[in-house]
């Protein structure tokens, strides 16, 4: 009875994780951590490879023809968009983590987390795999 429970009772766990990140799934407005601004709309999705990605779908502000500039490799002088700059995060506790996060101002590459808080999507960008020296950004749900 008792090994029964506790089956049960990890097999509810680990739907209650995976329906967290479905809720993360889809699109979301960013929202600037430094101005409030919010300057596009981002997809994220899970790839055929089983890992999670973010695409910019649409540039609110500026121009929509803009290029990342600062890039390097195959992402240089890329639109923004249809830039891929969250790639290869896999689901762990009901999180995105590992993978990377392209940042298209700074054409730099951030260790990266992902997960939903009172509803709002936070994304954690760091210099370390911990993610204690680094930043967050709120977004909200695009409709």
């Amino acid at each position: 009875m008792k090994r029964t429970f506790i089956l049960a009772l990890m097999l509810c766990s680990a739907l209650l994780m995976t329906a967290q990140v479905d809720q993360i799934l889809g699109r979301w407005k960013t929202v600037d951590d430094r101005t409030g601004n919010s300057y596009s709309v981002v997809l994220i999705y899970k790839g055929s490879d089983g890992l999670y990605y973010g695409k910019i779908d649409r540039l609110l502000m500026g121009d929509r023809d803009m290029v990342c500039t600062e890039c390097t490799g195959a992402d240089k002088n890329k639109k923004l968009e249809g830039l891929v700059f969250i790639r290869g995060m896999h689901e762990e506790k009901g999180e995105l983590r590992g993978g990377k996060l392209l940042d298209p101002e700074s054409g730099k590459f951030y260790y990266g987390k992902i997960y939903l808080k009172n509803g709002k999507l936070v994304l954690r960008g760091s210099l370390d795999r911990a993610g204690i020296f680094g930043r967050s950004q709120t977004w909200l749900r695009a409709r």
